[in-house]
């Protein structure tokens, strides 16, 4: 079984979780042309990501988006990093999260030809080691969609 890894910011994460938050977050911005979650609590057996959305998911809404996520797994897509200028970044990506101190040099963190982000954390190599996708609860208050979800067999 794969250990959880310390990031640069000291920060343990599970790199099949966190691949699988990369994942649903592509997902979301595919399906419902939503920001990436803008607040997420990632762990090794239960994780949660918050999405600004004007209506909340149905129970085929959130269906569907676990088998678009599984579906995206099932891909075995490579897991890659690539580094790029700052500038070059923010011509392709949301950096409004960065810290004040990000360096002039991203990482780019890339799953196959579904999802693209400037990243610091661990991640699995290939899709397939993460497993199942199931999201287990949500629930939308004050425009925010909370999707909890765990992985498995």
């Amino acid at each position: 079984m794969e250990q959880p890894v310390l990031n640069a910011h000291n920060k343990q994460e599970y790199p099949p979780m966190h691949t699988a938050e990369h994942i649903l977050n592509a997902t979301m911005v595919r399906m419902f042309g939503c920001p990436r979650s803008e607040r997420n609590h990632i762990e090794r057996t239960k994780s949660k990501c918050d999405y600004r959305l004007d209506h909340q998911l149905s129970a085929s809404e959130l269906q569907q988006i676990a088998d678009a996520v599984n579906s995206v797994i099932d891909r075995d897509l490579k897991v890659e990093y690539s580094f790029i200028p700052a500038e070059e970044a923010a011509g392709r990506f949301n950096l409004d999260r960065l810290p004040d101190d990000a360096s002039s040099t991203l990482r780019i963190v890339t799953i196959g030809d579904y999802d693209a982000c400037p990243c610091v954390g661990s991640h699995v190599e290939s899709t397939s080691q993460i497993g199942r996708f199931r999201i287990t609860s949500s629930r939308f208050a004050d425009g925010w969609q909370r999707i909890v979800f765990r992985l498995g067999e």
